[in-house]
Order: C-alpha cells, then structure tokens, then sequence
C-alpha cells in the first residue's frame, strides 16, 4: 500500500545530500568506499518507508538483499556485460569492482537502521505508529 511519511522523507534527503556531498568532495579510502556503503543502504530503507506501508524488518533485510546482489553483478562484471563501462553514471550507480568490505558495510549500515528503529520504537505500519 502506497503512502507518504515525512520523517522518512526527510531522512531520505538528507542522507541523499550527504551522499552526494560524499562523491563530489570526498576521495579518501574509508569514507567514500566505505561510510558511502554504509549511508547508500540506510537511504535505500528510508525511501522505501517513505512511500510503502511495510515491515521495518521486511524492508530492511529486502534492501540487504538488493545491495548483496547489485555487490554479487559487479562480481560478474555486469556494466561491461550491459556495454556501459565508457558510462560515468552507469558506472558510479552499479558499480565495477566486487568487494566483501562492501557487504560487511551494507550489513552494517542494515544493522544500524535495525537498531535505530527499535531504538526509537517508532514504527509506523498501516499509517498508524506500531509499539
């Protein structure tokens, strides 16, 4: 079911500028590998709260999901496979190069959105707040 949940929202944009901020500025060897992956799939979660009535659990292990098989496809090389590695965007958004860190930190970042949510105990399912 479809709805619009401003906390999330707001959260969603902020950790998208963050994000943004992250790429454009910052070209170390933790922060942007690493913080980026951890932020990339907290954002993910939160949009996904943001518009659909879900499970906090279901949306968090079903975005763990997709980041373990985007990080899996760069195993097997999909942006040369697709014929867009000349792509700059395709590139930065799928990725080229697999790596464990990457599960460990999108695991870590589910971890930290798993915690932040049963932290607050304010989850919202059904547009009614869930104790």
């Amino acid at each position: 079911m479809l709805i619009f949940h401003k906390k999330y929202f707001y959260l969603t944009l902020i950790l998208f500028f963050i994000e943004i901020f992250i790429a454009v500025f910052i070209n170390d060897g933790f922060i942007r590998p690493f913080i980026g992956d951890v932020l990339v799939v907290i954002l993910i979660y939160y949009l996904i709260k943001t518009f659909l009535r879900v499970n906090s659990s279901v949306a968090a292990l079903s975005v763990f999901a997709f980041a373990c098989t985007v990080e899996i496809l760069q195993y097997f090389n999909l942006v040369n496979l697709l014929g867009l590695q000349n792509n700059k965007i395709a590139t930065v958004v799928i990725g080229s190069t697999f790596d464990w860190k990457d599960i460990f930190a999108y695991g870590l970042g589910i971890i930290v959105v798993v915690f932040l949510e049963k932290f607050t105990k304010k989850e919202y399912v059904g547009g009614r707040r869930k104790k």
